[in-house]
């Protein structure tokens, strides 16, 4: 099978897939979905972008429809605020009529509201490890009745700390449940929780989780310190499209931010310190197209899915190839073609190099050509382009 209609899937469902203009199966949901439809737990490993949303959602939404209750049926658990309302959205975009809503439980909001959205009869919970650990705690969320869990970027979540949560949570399930674990890498932390938590599971592993898409076109441009904003000044004025640009730090995410909007390019900022409802307005903002530029720390690397990143630029090289690989990644999705800039300084040019040596890759390396006239960006909504001064002219 290699389109939805071909899925054994209800009539509704299929109008809603169409309606949202999804026609061919990416090869993980087109290995995970059969399966996961027939009941069995399924541990899936795959490159980010490549649709694993669907490929739980999809069987979510046909069992909640063939087993309609006023209790929770399914859980998905999610590493992070912004994919578990993003895979929400996705959620409630392709519900159909008759299919309970779903609760959204994740920290940094009112909890009131996600307690009413639980008591409401929602049929799946969408959340965060740890906001849900706490109601449990507190007896405000009820799982005895779940059918199917959903473990998503399971990796992202042991890394962040969230394993006791996990196990609370996973321990007040019943046992007879279906499991669907999907995974950026198959570490021996993720190998356990397969052991402990899933039946005889098909597995699925489509491509290297340890390359880039090769739909993503990398770049890199080894520059002195002080060049750094111009390289990438330059790169803003010769792309179109949303651009995404990860730095390391969160004060450095700040800075670059402002600096960008005092050029008079249309940005904004993203990291941990940011309250939820600044996020939700960067993140709508950026999706929408209102802020052509997002700057982000790592906390976007993998929690962020925007359908129509154009470019992501590294303004600081990571730390580790891991993070190098689903930065990348937030471009080039669904087959789409991308591109991935990297700027290296000083002893960031050993650590890129490292990061090449890791992943066993060639980066390709690029120069641009600095203009040294002062130049003042004219945006609006449809355009940027760039002024250069003439001999005498100066731009404030």
């Amino acid at each position: 099978m290699t389109v939805f209609s071909e899925l054994p899937l209800s009539a509704a469902l299929q109008q809603k897939l169409a309606a949202a203009q999804f026609t061919t199966l990416t090869p993980v949901q087109e290995h995970a979905i059969p399966p996961a439809l027939d009941g069995k737990d399924v541990i899936g490993t795959a490159q980010t972008g490549t649709g694993k949303t669907l490929a739980f959602l999809i069987p979510i939404i046909e069992m909640l429809q063939r087993e309609p209750s006023q209790q929770a049926k399914a859980l998905v658990l999610l590493p992070t605020r912004e994919l578990a309302m993003q895979v929400h959205a996705q959620y409630e975009k392709l519900r159909g009529r008759g299919i309970p809503k779903a609760a959204l439980v994740i920290g940094g909001v009112s909890e009131k509201l996600q307690i009413h959205s639980i008591r409401r009869n929602a049929g799946l919970i969408i959340a965060t490890p740890g906001r849900l650990q706490d109601f449990i705690d507190r007896k405000l969320a009820d799982l005895r009745h779940i059918k199917m869990l959903v473990l998503d970027e399971a990796d992202r979540m042991l890394d962040m700390g969230f394993l006791p949560a996990i196990r609370r949570i996973v321990s007040i399930l019943p046992r007879d449940r279906q499991t669907l674990c999907y995974s950026a890498t198959m570490e021996q932390s993720v190998a356990h929780i397969v052991h402990d938590y899933m039946s005889e599971p098909v597995r699925m592993a489509l491509g290297s989780v340890l390359k880039p898409a090769e739909s993503v076109q990398l770049k890199a441009y080894e520059v002195r310190p002080g060049e750094k904003l111009d390289v990438l000044r330059q790169l803003l004025f010769e792309e179109t499209g949303q651009t995404l640009i990860f730095t390391r730090t969160k004060r450095g995410a700040e800075r670059l931010a402002k600096e960008l909007m005092r050029e008079g390019f249309s940005a904004a900022v993203i990291h941990g310190n940011c309250s939820q409802s600044q996020r939700n307005k960067a993140l709508s903002g950026f999706q929408e197209g209102r802020f052509r530029v997002l700057v982000a720390t790592d906390i976007a690397s993998r929690g962020l899915h925007v359908d129509d990143v154009a470019h992501v630029i590294n303004y600081d090289v990571p730390k580790i190839a891991e993070d190098f690989i689903h930065r990348v990644g937030r471009t080039g999705r669904a087959g789409a073609q991308g591109h991935a800039s990297t700027l290296a300084a000083g002893a960031e040019v050993v650590e890129l190099r490292h990061i090449e040596r890791t992943l066993k890759l060639r980066i390709q390396r690029e120069q641009i050509g600095l203009s040294t006239a002062p130049k003042r960006v004219v945006q609006n909504t449809l355009t940027t382009r760039t002024l250069t001064a003439l001999p005498g002219e100066v731009f404030v």
